[in-house]
C-alpha cells in the first residue's frame, strides 16, 4: 500500500472540516498533502528530539520536493515538555521565525508535541493553522483528532488549553515501526477505549486480533486506527467542545489523569497506561455500584492485561498517595461541575454513560479497596 491508497476519515465540522489520512509512507509524501493548504510555500515544523532523529529528515525531504521551505524547532521529549516554560519558548521561536497568521505549523510527534504545538498555534497571533503528523499510536487514534490542545500544570493534566482544530491529520502507520513496544501498548489502550464506550463488536474484534496488533501487523493496525478515528470523528462532529456526549471519550481518564499527576507526569506511568488502569477502575466501580456485571469488568481487565498493560493500582511502580489524595487529584478534572466529579461508567462493554451520581463515601470506600488489591 502507498500513500495514494491511504484511507480517509473526515471530521465533519462544516467549514472547519478536515481529513485524517491513514496509511503507510505518509511522512515521505507529506509535501503533496500539505501543499494545497498553504498560502505561501513555507512551513514551520515542531518536533521532539526522539522523533527528529527518526522522521524529521524524511519530512523535510518531502516538503522540499513539493517546493515548500521549512524551519524546524526540536524540543525535549517527554510529558514534562507540556508546560508554560516550553510554551513561552516555542511561541518566542515562532514569532522570531516570522510566522504569520496565514502560515501553517506542522506538529510532528506524539501527543505531547501535538498538544503543545496546537495550543501555541491557537494563541499565536490569535490563531494560526496547524497540521498534525502523529507518530505514536496514541496520538494517531486520539490526541491528534478533535482539536483539544493544552499543557499541564502542577494542579493537573491539560488544565490550560484551547479547542483548535487542525487542517489535516496524516497518520503514517510506517512511523509505528520505530515505536518502542511500551509506547505501542500505551496507544492501544486508547484503541480499546472506543470498543468499551459504544462498540462491543469492535471490542470483540480487538480480542480476536490483539496478538497481531501488538506484533505491529500493518493491516490490523490500519483497520484499528481507521475504526478508532471514525468513532472519534463521529463523536466530535456531534459535540466539538465537550458539552455532552464527547465526555464519553474520557472513559478512564478521570482516574488516569489523577494517577499521572500522582506519579509526577513521569515515566513511572505514561498516559496510555494511566488510561488502561483508569478504564479498569471505571468498570470495577460500575460493577461495585451494580451498574454492570463483574464478568464485563473482568473481561475488560483481561484484554488490557493480554496487551501487556497495567490494570491495577499495584501495577504502578513506586508508592501512590492515599485514597483521599487520589480523589483530591481527581477533583482537578475538567469535567467537574459545581464541585461534583463527573464519571464515565458502564452498563456493559460498549455501554458507557455519563453520571454525577457517585457519592463521596462510595468513592472513598472504592479507592481504598482498590489500593489494597
Amino acid at each position: 500500500m502507498t500513500s495514494l491508497t491511504a484511507e480517509k476519515v473526515t471530521v465533519d465540522l462544516g467549514d472547519r472540516a478536515y481529513n485524517i489520512l491513514v496509511g503507510p509512507d505518509l511522512i515521505a509524501n507529506a509535501g503533496t498533502h500539505i501543499a494545497p493548504l498553504l498560502k505561501r510555500g513555507r512551513v514551520v515544523i515542531v518536533t521532539d528530539e526522539n522523533v527528529a532523529d527518526r522522521h524529521l529528515a524524511t519530512l523535510e525531504k518531502s516538503l522540499t520536493a513539493a517546493d515548500i521551505t521549512s524551519q524546524a524547532f526540536v524540543l525535549p521529549a517527554g510529558e514534562k515538555t507540556k508546560n508554560f516554560e516550553q510554551l513561552q519558548s516555542l511561541l518566542s521561536d515562532l514569532l522570531d521565525a516570522g510566522v504569520e497568521r496565514g502560515d501553517l505549523i506542522i506538529a510532528l510527534g506524539g501527543g505531547v508535541i501535538g498538544d503543545l504545538t496546537g495550543f501555541a498555534a491557537s494563541v499565536l497571533r490569535r490563531g494560526v493553522d496547524f497540521a498534525q503528523i502523529p507518530t505514536s499510536l496514541l496520538a494517531q487514534v486520539d490526541s491528534s483528532v478533535g482539536g483539544k490542545t493544552g499543557i499541564n500544570v502542577p494542579q493537573g493534566k491539560n488544565l490550560i488549553g484551547a479547542f483548535h482544530q487542525p487542517r489535516l491529520v496524516l497518520a503514517d502507520i510506517s512511523a509505528l515501526k520505530t515505536l518502542p513496544p511500551r509506547e505501542l501498548r500505551a496507544g492501544y489502550a486508547e484503541v480499546v477505549k472506543y470498543g468499551l464506550i459504544d462498540d462491543a463488536p469492535f471490542f470483540n474484534w480487538l480480542e480476536a486480533n490483539v496478538e497481531k496488533l501488538m506484533a505491529g501487523d500493518p493491516q490490523a493496525l490500519t483497520q484499528a486506527i481507521v475504526k478508532s478515528c471514525q468513532s472519534k470523528a463521529r463523536i466530535v462532529a456531534q459535540d466539538e467542545r465537550e458539552g455532552g456526549v464527547r465526555a464519553l471519550l474520557n472513559l478512564g481518564h478521570t482516574f488516569g489523569h489523577a494517577l499521572e499527576a500522582a506519579t509526577g507526569f513521569s515515566d513511572r506511568l505514561i498516559h496510555g497506561e494511566g488510561v488502561a488502569v483508569g478504564m479498569v477502575l471505571a468498570f470495577n466501580l460500575s460493577a461495585k455500584l451494580g451498574l454492570c456485571s463483574g464478568q464485563d469488568a473482568t473481561r475488560a481487565a483481561r484484554h488490557l492485561e493480554a496487551a501487556g498493560l497495567p490494570t491495577k493500582l499495584s501495577d504502578i511502580p513506586g508508592d501512590l498517595p492515599s485514597a483521599d489524595r487520589l480523589i483530591e487529584l481527581m477533583g482537578q478534572d475538567k469535567k467537574v461541575v459545581d464541585g461534583t466529579l463527573t464519571f464515565i461508567l458502564a452498563k456493559s462493554i460498549g455501554g458507557a454513560f455519563i453520571t454525577r451520581d457517585v457519592s463521596a463515601s462510595d468513592l472513598l470506600e472504592f479507592m481504598t479497596d482498590q489500593k489494597a488489591v
